[in-house]
């Protein structure tokens, strides 16, 4: 299929002058990785996740083989399973909060728990942290149905399902910045569980760079339309931003920056990355933060400031979300995992995992990014600092015309400043860090 990211053709220069070709190569690490992810694994977790009967967030927790208690207990023994293998630096819990009834879809005092999952990295003064993310709950047609069967092979199983996969793979792996491994609970009563770790890390100042949110990834066709399609999958992300948006509007007006927010960003690195590391699917950027009359778990981590995106399958099959199993009108209703591809789920997780690989291992991002508009001038003069942590090979310049959706052109540079013979007024630049592996940093937008 034809890559929508510009050339995978760098334009390389070390003074800024001589120009020579290269071709953007996968780190074989990552490549090796990606090669592991598992369509009979993820299939597995699925079965066992369904076999809970409902996973509801207020079914029972005391059961020891029905209802979400159950089913949190199961993903804790599979995160800590894979710690086995992670040589102590992954540590898995159930992080827990209290809820009281609220008179809209919690009915009684509520113990909420996230299965969290942390892979420590291994620099001690490399901050940052990057998270994968699905819910662990699910529903019938009634949200507050807790006693009746409700599969939730798709909604979320697959996105629950991608974050146990990506665990498995990268415990065994090691990574300068820490990644963090989450199902949440009570997303369909009103994003709980999201809202419960987004506020806990804004209030311990967690420096989460991104968050992939993984919500029904795993269906290949629609209801009504008959669209079958496993070649495609949605990002979706918010231009203009939720957190302190009257703060920052001078700056996004002046600058033109509309499309260039944290969130917006992180979709562009996840379609280059995704599309780099795996074959046959293209990485579909919605501008939008989440489809009409729907919300995700991505949404608490916008609002409190973070780069986060949501991935979702591109044809949605509404006869298999939020349904009773049935059979009416000659119609199967019900998320039943006979209605998954399982081998669209493995390209879709793969690419989570290429993504989560590929920035762990990045240096951090290039400090105090500025560009020189104080003289009128048909060149472009970038200037920057070294990021914080990591090793750094050098930096990649990128450019895009104003109206251009992705970065078109990529220049390369081992100096902390670049010159380009292109008209400001007439593009767009952004720099990001680069290692010895071809690992980039998230790209920065230079302010003035």
């Amino acid at each position: 299929m034809r890559k929508t990211l510009l050339p995978l053709l760098l334009l390389i220069s070390s003074a800024g002058t001589a120009f020579s070709q290269t071709t953007i190569v996968r780190d074989p690490e990552i490549d090796k990785m990606v090669k592991e992810a598992s369509a009979d694994s993820l299939q597995s977790y699925i079965k066992s996740l369904v076999a809970f009967g409902t996973r509801n967030t207020l079914s029972t927790q005391s059961d020891p083989k029905r209802g979400i208690g159950a089913a949190r207990n199961w993903v804790l023994s599979k995160f800590n399973e894979f710690a086995k293998q992670s040589g102590g630096r992954m540590t898995a819990f159930i992080d827990t909060t209290t809820l009281q009834p609220d008179k809209r879809r919690v009915d009684t005092t509520l113990l909420l728990g996230n299965v969290v999952a942390v892979l420590k990295g291994t620099n001690p003064e490399d901050k940052r942290i990057f998270l994968i993310s699905g819910h662990l709950d699910n529903m019938r047609t009634n949200v507050m149905d807790r006693t009746g069967d409700a599969p939730g092979a798709n909604d979320d199983g697959s996105g629950s399902a991608a974050v146990i996969e990506c665990a498995r793979i990268m415990s065994k792996h090691n990574f300068p910045a820490t990644v963090i491994f989450v199902t949440v609970s009570g997303e369909e009563q009103g994003l709980l569980g999201a809202n419960f770790m987004a506020g806990k890390a804004k209030k311990e100042n967690w420096e989460i760079e991104a968050v992939l949110n993984n919500d029904i990834m795993g269906s290949n066709n629609t209801s009504e339309t008959n669209i079958i399609d496993n070649t495609r999958v949605r990002v979706f992300s918010e231009g203009l931003p939720a957190y302190e948006t009257e703060k920052n509007a001078k700056n996004i007006r002046q600058l033109g920056l509309e499309n260039d927010g944290k969130a917006r960003q992180l979709a562009r690195y996840v379609k280059e990355i995704g599309e780099r590391y795996v074959e046959n699917l293209e990485v579909v950027m919605i501008y939008r933060n989440d489809r009409f009359l729907r919300g995700g778990d991505h949404s608490p981590y916008v609002e409190n400031g973070y780069a986060a995106v949501r991935i979702t399958e591109m044809n949605e099959n509404y006869y298999h979300q939020h349904q009773n199993v049935r059979v009416e009108n000659g119609i199967q209703y019900g998320d039943l995992p006979e209605f998954m591809d399982f081998e669209y789920l493995r390209k879709n997780t793969a690419m989570n995992l290429s993504n989560l690989a590929s920035l762990a291992k990045a240096p951090a991002m290039p400090e105090d990014v500025k560009v020189e508009v104080r003289r009128l001038s048909n060149y472009t003069s970038l200037t920057w600092k070294q990021p914080k942590t990591g090793k750094v090979k050098g930096y990649y310049v990128l450019m895009r015309e104003t109206t251009s959706a992705f970065w078109q052109k990529k220049f390369f540079t081992t100096e902390l400043e670049y010159r380009l013979p292109y008209s400001k007024d007439n593009y767009f630049f952004a720099v990001q860090a680069v290692n010895e592996t071809g690992n980039e940093s998230l790209p920065v937008v230079p302010a003035r």
